[in-house]
């Protein structure tokens, strides 16, 4: 009676045993052991590589220097698949969108080109950084009253933005159009004080970047951003002379979306910026400037290098002035 005892207990530790055994977690991957075909770590992996869409709508404000842009909508539309409501605000002028994001007012900006965004880094000490590129908007020198450069007359007015990164480059279309020349290696902001000849006795009037087309008609002609033009009525071919968007050297002038540098890995932020380079909103943004802002796409390494560049630029040159 003993030993039937004691063999049927032995059998049911063995079952129990067994039973533990087989709930014990699998291997994990150092083991050296490859996990099964259709196993959780293969489902996870292959669902890591689209980010989650959000359980309930995240609301992301962007900052803005004009809303009325068609491409916005179809932006909007297209994020809110994803469960991400936009909430555009609009600014009146340059300086404020990235004060509002710095001081968490927007979560995001879409405005400014690179060396609009470096020169207010150094200057504001801030550390706002590009998440992708939008659009590249060629600067233009615009008339109503000449069709060329060369019918400006002696002593006429050219109307120029007066921030400071487009009115760096103002002066550079004025001087590849033959009508002023500045010192060597004025970099990207130059002012009238950088002017060495000129010899039209031309006279530069600095105004608000918005108000440059406004302007037209008290002056000679007027240098207007592409984007600024295109709300404005004006195409590109309506310019007497403009620089290249496709060169090299345009390069600091590729409009971004920008965030604080904590928000950069955001992946909301990160989907936003992507479905600007969708085809519809290419041909938007081109429909809505008139053929004078070019949708362009630089990875963000290439934008965050150049960024680096401008600002290691600005603060050589700072300090070769004290």
């Amino acid at each position: 009676m003993k030993k039937r005892f004691a063999a049927s207990l032995l059998f049911i530790l063995s079952l129990l045993l067994t039973s533990a055994c087989g709930n014990q977690p699998a291997p994990s991957g150092n083991s050296g052991s490859e996990p099964a075909s259709g196993s959780t770590a293969n489902t996870t992996a292959a669902t890591t590589s689209e980010p989650e869409k959000p359980k309930t709508p995240v609301k992301v404000k962007i900052g803005v220097t004009g809303a009325d842009g068609p491409q916005w909508e179809l932006i909007k539309n297209k994020v809110k698949e994803q469960n991400i409501e936009i909430d555009l605000v609009e600014f009146s002028d340059y300086t404020l969108p990235n004060l509002a994001l710095a001081n968490g007012e927007v979560d995001i900006n879409a405005f400014q080109h690179l060396a609009f965004l470096s020169q207010f880094n150094v200057e504001h000490n801030l550390d706002i950084v590009p998440i992708g590129s939008t659009a590249v908007s060629p600067l233009g020198l615009y008339s109503k009253k000449y069709a060329s450069p060369d019918e400006i007359p002696d002593g006429a007015k050219i109307a120029i933005p007066n921030d400071p990164s487009n009115q760096g480059r103002g002066l550079l279309v004025l001087e590849q159009a033959g009508l002023l020349k500045l010192k060597d290696n004025p970099g990207l902001y130059a002012t009238p004080d950088d002017i060495v000849d000129n010899p039209r006795k031309l006279t530069i009037v600095p105004v608000v970047a918005q108000q440059t087309p406004r302007v037209l008609p008290d002056v000679a002609a007027s240098i207007i951003n592409g984007g600024i033009a295109g709300q404005a009525g004006y195409k590109l071919s309506d310019a007497i002379f403009h620089d290249d968007p496709h060169a090299e050297s345009t390069r600091p002038y590729v409009n971004v979306f920008a965030v604080r540098e904590q928000d950069k890995d955001n992946e909301i932020f990160q989907a936003i910026a992507k479905s600007y380079q969708e085809e519809d909103v290419i041909k938007a943004v081109e429909e809505d400037t008139n053929g004078a802002s070019f949708v362009t796409y630089v990875p963000v390494d290439q934008l965050q290098a150049t960024l680096d560049q401008l600002i290691e630029n600005i603060k050589a040159a700072a300090a070769a002035k004290s």
